[in-house]
């Protein structure tokens, strides 16, 4: 990374000098700036890879092949779709991750999938992606045909529990 210089003038007859906290808010800025304009880059796919786990309904640790030779392991949430948590706050909710959890190992039991439309996620070291498996399955649209997910579309997310209970 190249080193930026700052020149503070003492000149009264100058225009004002930056404060060094000024200088300070530049330089991060400007470091930040690959990372920013990243976070919204998008790669369509396909990228071939072998699930290595299945963390819950909706998450999934890959291992993927990005160049010859290349091989990266990494965290992919299913883009599009929202599955109760394991650690959910009813037991009810509870159970339903579990069994959205094991619906995803079954349909994974062949583990290459392919990935498709990966963006980076909200939270560090996680991408998110649409995961279509080995029999050409998009493993969010069966986990929301089969009533163990709902469609998401980044906003809020509503209670299972509350759900449950209306069941």
């Amino acid at each position: 990374m190249a080193l930026m210089r700052f020149t503070i003038r003492t000149d009264q007859s100058a225009s004002p000098a930056p404060s060094a906290l000024t200088a300070v808010a530049l330089i991060v800025a400007f470091a930040a700036l690959p990372t920013a304009l990243s976070a919204h880059e998008r790669l369509p796919g396909p990228v071939q890879a072998d699930v290595i786990r299945v963390h819950d309904g909706d998450t999934l640790q890959v291992r993927a092949r990005i160049w010859l030779g290349q091989v990266i392991s990494t965290k992919v949430r299913l883009a599009g779709v929202d599955t109760p948590e394991l650690r959910g706050r009813c037991h009810r909710e509870q159970r339903m991750a579990e069994a959205a959890r094991d619906f995803v190992k079954r349909k994974l039991n062949d583990p290459r999938v392919t990935l498709h439309d990966i963006r980076y996620g909200k939270y560090a070291g996680r991408v998110l992606a649409r995961v279509i498996t080995a029999r050409g399955e998009d493993l969010g649209a069966a986990l929301i045909a089969a009533g163990l997910a709902r469609p998401y579309r980044g906003r809020r997310r509503g209670s299972w529990c509350e759900q449950a209970q209306r069941r």
